[in-house]
């Protein structure tokens, strides 16, 4: 995570300039990797890259500035700048199908960078970045459920098991590469 350990006592409640200009870039990230989308003709839910840009970004930033940068990212989509899944954007997006995922994103963020944040063991961390993509499934199946009229297991096989693979693909590239680009960026910001 990248950090400013020269803190005063008012800079500690508040986000540095630095904080706030790293957590727009990664939101900017986050908003350009999170449009490009594969369509999966089984279901309403496309394979996305919105998820592994907030891998990179929870290493780079830290769960907390990670999680902020997620929610920029959010509120820009949501203001009508078509940054979601397949160009998407706006409240229909969040009240559609794939809402869910967008909720679960928030919880995903926290959760992978405490793992990011407390471990060096790429084992754990691939464990850990499972963890919150579960909890990201877990509020995507509901809300798919709920949205589509479907059973939890219907919505499950239509909106979880297709996109394992890729998931653990993009799990496994930020396992892989984050930690070090992360390292490499605190060494030359």
């Amino acid at each position: 995570m990248i950090s400013n350990s020269k803190r005063t006592g008012a800079s500690r409640r508040a986000f540095t300039t630095r904080q706030m200009t790293l957590s727009a870039i990664m939101a900017a990230v986050i908003c350009i990797l999170g449009p490009l989308s594969i369509p999966i003709p089984v279901s309403p839910v496309p394979i996305t890259l919105t998820n592994l840009a907030i891998y990179f970004t929870v290493c780079i930033l830290g769960w907390k500035l990670g999680t902020v940068s997620y929610l920029i990212y959010l509120v820009i989509g949501l203001a009508g700048l078509p940054v979601f899944s397949s160009f998407g954007a706006g409240f229909g997006k969040l009240l559609g199908p794939t809402g869910g995922y967008l909720i679960g994103f928030i919880f995903m963020a926290i959760i992978c960078g405490l793992f990011f944040e407390k471990t060096d063991n790429r084992i754990v961390l691939f464990l850990g970045l499972i963890l919150g993509s579960l909890v990201n499934y877990l509020f995507g199946t509901a809300w798919l459920a709920v949205q589509a009229s479907l059973t939890f297991s219907q919505a499950l096989w239509a909106g979880v098991i297709p996109y394992i693979p890729a998931d653990l693909i993009k799990i496994l590239l930020a396992v892989m590469l984050a930690p070090p680009l992360q390292k490499r960026l605190q060494r030359d910001l």
